[in-house]
C-alpha cells in the first residue's frame, strides 16, 4: 500500500495545484451566498476526485497480474502521457503573450448568481470532467490498479489521493469560515495571480506528468 500511496502522491499534488478551480471558490467566497456555495463547491470537488480516480478501478484488464502490472495499463499511461502533452503544448501556445492580459473563463462571471446545487456541479465538472484533472486523476486509479491491492487497501489509496488533490480547494473555504472577511484581500490577490498565471502553470505541468506517464508505460510494456 506504501507504494501506491507514493505512486499516487504526484499526480494529487498536480491535481491541487490547478489554478482554475482555487480561483473560483475564492470568488464564491465573496458571493452572496458565500458559506452555502464555497462548502457545496468544495463537496462537489472532493466527489469529482474520487469518482475519477476509482472509475478505472472497475475497468477489466487493468488490474495487476499477482505482482505485474497489465499491459492495458502499461498502454492507457502512455495514451494518457499524450494527451497530457498536447494539453500542454497548448496551453502554452495559447498563452498571453507581452502586455497581455489573461482572460478569465467566461462562466466565473455567473458565480455569483450560482445556488449551492449548481456550485456543486460545478465542483464536481472541475475535478471529474475538466480534461487536465480527469487525466491525472486516472492516471493515479491507473497506478492503484497496476498494484496487487485488496478493495480496501485501494479504496484507502484513493481515500488518500482525494485528500490530497482537494486540499489547495480545502484551505481557503475553512480559512474563510474562520476567519471570514479578514482575508478578503489576500484572497484577492491569490485569485488575481491565479487566473493571471493559469495557462503557463498548467503548460509545465502538462509536459512534467506527460514525461512520467510515457515512462511508467514504456517500463510496463517492457518488462
Amino acid at each position: 500500500m506504501g507504494e501506491a500511496i507514493g505512486g499516487v502522491l504526484g499526480y494529487a499534488i498536480g491535481v491541487a495545484v490547478s489554478p482554475v478551480p482555487i480561483a473560483a471558490v475564492i470568488l464564491m467566497l465573496f458571493s452572496r451566498r458565500a458559506r452555502s456555495n464555497s462548502t457545496s463547491f468544495l463537496a462537489g470537488w472532493i466527489f469529482g476526485i474520487a469518482v475519477a480516480s476509482s472509475i478505472v478501478l472497475v475497468i477489466p484488464g487493468l488490474e495487476a497480474d499477482d505482482r505485474t502490472p497489465s499491459d492495458g495499463t502499461g498502454w492507457t499511461k502512455l495514451a494518457l502521457g499524450a494527451a497530457l502533452l498536447v494539453l500542454g503544448a497548448w496551453q502554452w501556445w495559447s498563452r498571453p503573450r507581452g502586455n497581455a492580459e489573461a482572460e478569465p473563463p467566461g462562466w466565473m462571471d455567473r458565480v455569483d448568481g450560482l445556488t449551492p446545487p449548481a456550485a456543486f456541479g460545478l465542483g464536481f465538472a472541475l475535478a471529474a470532467i475538466n480534461p487536465k484533472n480527469l487525466v491525472l486523476a486516472v492516471a493515479a486509479g491507473a497506478t492503484i490498479a497496476s498494484l496487487p491491492l485488496d478493495g480496501g487497501e485501494a479504496a484507502g489509496v484513493v481515500a488518500i489521493f482525494t485528500a490530497v488533490a482537494a486540499v489547495s480547494v480545502v484551505v481557503p473555504v475553512v480559512a474563510y469560515l474562520v476567519s471570514g472577511q479578514r482575508l478578503d484581500r489576500t484572497l484577492e490577490l491569490a485569485r488575481a495571480w491565479l487566473i493571471a498565471n493559469n495557462q503557463a502553470v498548467m503548460a509545465v505541468l502538462f509536459i512534467v506528468f506527460s514525461v512520467s506517464l510515457a515512462g511508467d508505460g514504456i517500463e510496463i510494456l517492457s518488462s
